[in-house]
């Protein structure tokens, strides 16, 4: 077995000969790893960090005569991850795929039979089903160590209730985390979790937001009650209707909103009730709303109404926000069947 690398020393794994994986910053490629080999290790006087690389499933040309060979930046390498020698993997687990030659990274939305699971690809909006076989558990090489690290020995405990927030949250798992400071009510952020601190309480770390000098990804400490699994893709969606509750992706997160104008298939107006406002979102920034209730995902109700007239978009946000005020928390569905004015 390798000797595992200590903090100080990651730059010694690059020698002449050793097995990496290798990152991209190419659109199409971004979020996999492919296999490939040391080459060229990095110069002891100029360019320390320059590595010449083989790559193992990517060909040169289309004849396939000969691998591809790169010069890449050391940041841009890593030792090629553990593996578990048998895992069970789990709906919300961050994991990495094999497709297409490469790693790709995802998270776990179905458990479907035969050992089969299926993955949402965030970068693509994409979801595929993979073998167990296919997948290994996500992890990030931080100073010469894998986070999280490799455990032999995956033991759960049976007893932890299904209400237990912990076998839910568990560390490494793929979250959404909600804040209730002011400018970001109604909003969700990726984010994943690092460690238990108490039985309700967890330190996360966001995937999009960074710290204020921008070095690395913000860290908090969360309560459990702000944190939720990361949504499944409920079913692929064609088009968005009038009325239709979404959560939209704007500034790093997904904020909650309601479909106040359709512009064509692949575009759209969105209310939100607690700024008042109506921006545009292309389809692939927007999703369907679900709740996290007693521990299932529940798609949010919608507003249906048929008509004969064009009526205001708006006006039906509002009458229906005035129903949300007068039952707290209660989500209702309304027909609109009408044939004339609203007012």
């Amino acid at each position: 077995m390798r000797k595992p690398l200590t903090p100080n020393s990651p730059m010694d794994y690059f020698k002449k000969g050793a097995e990496i994986e290798i990152s991209s910053d190419e659109d199409g490629f971004r979020g996999a790893w492919f296999g490939g080999t040391v080459v060229n290790p990095p110069a002891k006087k100029r360019n320390k960090t320059l590595v010449l690389v083989e790559y193992k499933t990517i060909m040169a040309d289309e004849s396939g005569s000969s691998p591809l060979r790169e010069t890449m930046d050391v940041v841009q390498l890593r030792p090629p991850p553990p593996r578990e020698r048998s895992r069970t993997f789990q709906i919300s687990e961050e994991v990495d795929a094999y497709y297409n030659d490469g790693w790709w990274e995802g998270v776990i939305t179905e458990a479907h039979e035969n050992s089969r699971f299926a993955v949402f690809f965030r970068t693509s909006r994409e979801q595929l089903e993979f073998s167990e076989n296919d997948l290994r558990l996500h992890r990030e090489w931080i100073n010469g160590n894998w986070v999280p690290p490799l455990e032999e020995e995956n033991v759960q405990n049976e007893e932890n209730s299904a209400g237990d927030v912990r076998s839910v949250f568990f560390e490494g798992a793929l979250v959404e985390v909600s804040s209730d400071e002011e400018g970001f009510q109604g909003a969700w952020f990726a984010a994943t979790i690092v460690k238990s601190i108490e039985r309700n309480k967890f330190l996360i770390e966001y995937k999009c937001l960074r710290t204020e000098d921008d070095t690395e990804f913000l860290r908090e400490e969360v309560d459990a009650v702000h944190i939720r699994p990361y949504p499944p893709e409920t079913v692929e969606v064609d088009c968005f209707h009038l009325l239709e509750e979404v959560d939209a992706l704007f500034n790093d997160g997904w904020w909650v909103g309601v479909i106040s104008k359709v512009l064509g298939q692949t575009s759209y107006i969105v209310y939100f009730r607690g700024t008042d406002e109506e921006m545009e979102f292309g389809h692939s920034d927007i999703r369907l709303h679900q709740d996290w209730i007693d521990g299932k995902w529940v798609v949010a109700s919608q507003l249906l109404w048929s008509y004969d007239h064009q009526i205001s978009a708006r006006g039906i946000v509002h009458a229906a926000e005035l129903v949300h005020s007068f039952i707290p928390r209660l989500r209702v569905s309304i027909a609109f069947n009408w044939r004339g004015p609203l007012y």
